[in-house]
Order: C-alpha cells, then sequence, then structure tokens
C-alpha cells in the first residue's frame, strides 16, 4: 500500500512545488499590497475582535490591562441590557433592515424609471439633465445632510416656509415630534415623523448612483431588439418586461448589492440629519455603534456590536446574493 501511495504524494508534492516557483514572481507582485492590506485591514479587525471579548473603555487606552470577559458584550447586546436610553437591539435591527430596503427600493425604481426617460431618442438636453441629476451624488454627505437638516428645521427650514407659502400648516417639528406616524408593535416598528423626513433625504441622495447604472446598461441593449419586439406587436410594456430588464440585470443586481450595504450603513444622512432622534427612534445600527465610543467610551461593547453588524450584513449579503445570482455567469 505504501509503495502505491508515495509515487502519487511525490508527484503531488513535486506539482506544489512547481507551481510555487512559476508562481513566486506573482507573489512577489502582491507583497506590497498584502503587508499593506494586514496593517491597515487584517490587523485592526482581528484586535476589534479581541476588544469585543474584553471590558476595553476609555481608561485601558493606557493601561493597556483590559480583563478578558468572554461573551458577555454580545448578551449585553442582544438582551438589549446597555444602559443608554431607549435602547432595544431589535427594534433598531427590524429599523435598520426597514430603512435599508425601502430606501433601494426606491433608489432602483427611480433610477431606472429617469434613466428610460433620459433614454429616449431625440431629447434635447439629455447630457444637461444627467450632470444635473448626478450632483447629489456628487456632493459630500457632510454637506447633503447638514442641508437636510436646516431644511427640516421647524422654526426656519425651507420646508415649513414653502408650507407657509402654500397656506398650509408652517411649525411642523419634522425632527423632534416623537409621537409614531407608523407603529407596528407586533414587529417592533416605530417610525415617527423625522423618519420621512431622513428617509426623503436619503432617496434624494441614491437614486442617482441607480441612475448612472441604469443609464449605462441601456445604452448597451441593441436597438435591433426593440425593432424586432415591435414587429411581434409587443407593447411598450411588454418591452420593458421581456427586453429591457433581463438585459440591464447584469449590470444593475451587482449595483443593488452594493446600495444595500451602503444604505444598511447610511452614517452620515442619519447622524447629520436626526442623529439617531428622538429618542433613538431613526438609530441605525452604525450610528448606534458610534454612540458607544463617542461619548461613552465603551470600546469593548463597541466592538462587539460592531461584530454582530458585520455578521447581520454578511448574512444579508449572502442571501442577497443566493436569491439574485449576482455572483453566478450571465448569458444574455
Amino acid at each position: 500500500m505504501t509503495s502505491v501511495n508515495m509515487p502519487q504524494k511525490s508527484s503531488f508534492l513535486a506539482d506544489f512545488g512547481h507551481e510555487l516557483r512559476e508562481g513566486r514572481q506573482a507573489y512577489l507582485y502582491i507583497l506590497p499590497a498584502f503587508v499593506i492590506m494586514a496593517i491597515i485591514t487584517f490587523y485592526p479587525i482581528i484586535y476589534q475582535v479581541w476588544m469585543s471579548f474584553t471590558n476595553f473603555e476609555l481608561r485601558h487606552l493606557r493601561l493597556q490591562n483590559p480583563d478578558q470577559i468572554g461573551l458577555q458584550n454580545y448578551v449585553q447586546i442582544l438582551r438589549s441590557g446597555l444602559p443608554v436610553p431607549n435602547f432595544s437591539f431589535g427594534r433598531i435591527l427590524v429599523f435598520n433592515l426597514f430603512w435599508t430596503f425601502t430606501n433601494v427600493f426606491f433608489h432602483v425604481a427611480l433610477g431606472i424609471i429617469v434613466a428610460l426617460a433620459l433614454n429616449v431618442e431625440g431629447l434635447p438636453g439629455k447630457r444637461v439633465y444627467r450632470s444635473l441629476f448626478v450632483i447629489p451624488w456628487a456632493l459630500p454627505a457632510l454637506i447633503s445632510g447638514m442641508v437636510w437638516r436646516n431644511m427640516w428645521n421647524d422654526q426656519f427650514g425651507a420646508v415649513n416656509l414653502l408650507l407657509q407659502e402654500l397656506g398650509l400648516r408652517g411649525d411642523i417639528r419634522w425632527l423632534l415630534e416623537t409621537e409614531a406616524v407608523v407603529n407596528l408593535p407586533q414587529i417592533g416598528l416605530v417610525l415617527p415623523l423625522s423618519f420621512f423626513a431622513v428617509f426623503i433625504a436619503n432617496v434624494w441622495l441614491g437614486w442617482p448612483f441607480m441612475m448612472v447604472i441604469a443609464t449605462g446598461a441601456l445604452q448597451s441593449i441593441p436597438k435591433d431588439l426593440y425593432e424586432a419586439a415591435d414587429v411581434d406587436g409587443a407593447t411598450r410594456w411588454q418591452q420593458f418586461w421581456n427586453v429591457t430588464l433581463p438585459l440591464i440585470r447584469p449590470a444593475m443586481v451587482p449595483a443593488i448589492m452594493i446600495g444595500i450595504m451602503m444604505t444598511f450603513n447610511q452614517f452620515n444622512v442619519i447622524y447629520f440629519v436626526t442623529g439617531g432622534g428622538p429618542i433613538g427612534l431613526t438609530e441605525i445600527l452604525v450610528t448606534q455603534g458610534f454612540k458607544l465610543v463617542n461619548p461613552q467610551g465603551w470600546y469593548g461593547v463597541a466592538s462587539a456590536f460592531n461584530v454582530i453588524v458585520f455578521i447581520i450584513l454578511a448574512v444579508i449579503t449572502l442571501i442577497t446574493n443566493r436569491i439574485s445570482r449576482a455572483t453566478e455567469p450571465y448569458y444574455a
């Protein structure tokens, strides 16, 4: 038996050694990038996972001797046992998921609709429109968030001033009203008026990205397909459903997945428009995790919180990838 297996083992080792020698130059090329990634990405991630099992706080930044407490931080978070006002992990998670998928739905829908409108032949000024529509996406999120926060101000905001000019109520407390407009206690979803304020702001920021992706995909569709569909008597809706959507799918599905990940962790809009208020009703996981560090200084708890967020986002990505088949080969 030994005499039979030894040549196979030697052959495997010889092939492996040959491949290693052949790929030595390629490994040398990627070595600098790997070293940089190890320093700025892998080490912080490993260090954060280690901190999540400790009681690391602000006082440990100099001493570097936190105590190992095992899974205590994770249990405290999942059981909503943090000494934070109005903290409920389940409610924040449900709100975060609702926030993500409703925003992405409107991003995609508006992006495709505008891209289709601007893809009409002979439309004058389409390049100007495309340039103007990209402005929300191109602006820094900090500036956009502060502008929208001022617009929703209940005393001197542009929205209330416009409502006054129209003869409507102009003293609405958009960002301060704590009464729930939508309350679904069965699933832990509470939507105050400030949700719709920040939702409109984020939709305004997000749909231009989808429009750009959809525009590129639409321009790659051969016109002969639409001419053949016209000959077959297909309506505009049938052409859109059977020609346009299948052919823009390879471009839109990865964009949707990117949109889900970006919206799930959309820190800037939430933090700068509502600050997670009122009373934490528009808090999402990433803003809550930030507040555990600043001003609380609970680095161990915040690390565990962010590890949980990473796991949740990884599960969402795997599920959406399985449903959308984004990483599978596509043949038109």
